[in-house]
């Protein structure tokens, strides 16, 4: 596009946040790299939002609304991927890099943000980057179908901001839905959406609690000491890999079996084997919390996300769910109402 395309004067785009409800974890090199790794997760009524609107000028503004955060960057200089809004930054280099032509830097407004607090374990900085790729594809007309836009989202997070993690969140923020996916190497990924008819997803959603249990304030760190124990063949972490791999298949069978009780036990079982992988995943506060739970008559529970923090899913019956929420509400945190939902990102032209 060597003279650029003509943009839109306004557009927004929503990306939808996941539960990774299996397999969490294996997405992430070197163990997809080695083995292939096997997650599936679904996404929820939770969104990253990002609205981009034209501007006069050689300047481009972004704003992080929920982070109170802002900065104005000379349209030229997107080349160093520096706070504050590395990725806001770096999103916006590489689709002028990639796709405008250097010479074509448009002046934006770009503005972001999200229905889930920060470090929530629902992959909430990749449904952004998504998120914020889709309305540039909406406002340029870009050619980039699902696969594309999570895979660029994947490039700006992972290798141009140098950002630890994996690809789930990526691909489910783009795809939507209940998903089954497949990792390797050379960066394929495979996603396969299961269909599940609604009653199931309702059984499902009916079961499960959302539990917000603070800020997970060392992901990258999590996620970094799960890559560095999982280097060793032997050691307990791949064995622990190995075992959440294969609870992603048996949770699949279950799902597409109607085996809702099945897939609960599936995820609580998932929890126990996953501390096993980083001694970071868990802490006091989340062991006091689950305590908690399990106490007041949870069947089982599970972190969304690298651990340490964020939204606890917890599977309690109908005649328990009240006695664990009232457990929990004494403990700081906070429950989230969520639907599940089959839409991946979506863009329009704002009016």
């Amino acid at each position: 596009m060597k003279d650029g395309p003509t943009p839109q004067a306004s557009v927004h785009s929503r990306a939808p946040l996941r539960l990774g409800l299996a397999g969490g974890g294996t997405d992430v090199a070197p163990y997809s790299d080695l083995y292939g790794g096997r997650v599936l997760n679904a996404t929820i009524s939770l969104f990253t939002h990002c609205h981009i609107e034209r501007l006069d000028g050689r300047e481009s503004q972004f704003l992080a609304t929920d982070f109170d955060q802002q900065t104005a960057v000379p349209c030229g200089d997107h080349e160093q991927m520096v706070e504050p809004l590395r990725l806001h930054r770096a999103a916006y280099a590489r689709i002028v890099r990639d796709y405008l032509g250097r010479a074509v830097a448009p002046a934006l407004r770009v503005t972001t943000y999200s229905d889930a607090p920060p470090g929530s374990g629902v992959g909430s900085s990749s449904a952004l980057v998504v998120a914020m790729v889709q309305a540039y594809v909406e406002m340029f007309q870009l050619p980039l179908g699902d696969y594309d836009v999570a895979h660029l989202a994947y490039e700006i997070e992972r290798h141009d901001c140098a950002l630890a993690g994996g690809k789930q969140d990526q691909y489910a923020a783009a795809f939507g839905g209940f998903n089954f996916m497949e990792f390797g190497a050379d960066d394929r990924v495979v996603v396969n959406p299961l269909r599940l008819k609604r009653e199931l997803a309702d059984d499902l959603e009916s079961r499960l609690l959302l539990y917000f249990t603070g800020r997970s304030r060392d992901s990258a760190g999590i996620i970094e000491a799960q890559v560095q124990s999982t280097r060793d063949p032997a050691s307990d972490a791949v064995q622990a890999m190995h075992a959440l791999r294969q609870a992603a298949d048996e949770m699949k069978e279950a799902l597409l079996k109607g085996r809702i009780s099945d897939v609960l036990h599936i995820l609580g079982q998932s929890w126990i084997t996953k501390k096993r992988a980083a001694s970071a995943i868990t802490n006091a506060r989340i062991e006091r919390i689950a305590d908690a739970a399990l106490t007041a008559g949870a069947g089982g529970l599970k972190i969304s996300g690298a651990g340490g923090g964020g939204f606890m899913m917890i599977a309690a019956e109908p005649a328990a769910r009240f006695d664990v929420i009232r457990a929990l509400e004494p403990l700081g945190g906070r429950f989230f109402s969520f639907t599940f939902v089959e839409q991946g990102v979506q863009s329009w032209k704002s009016h």
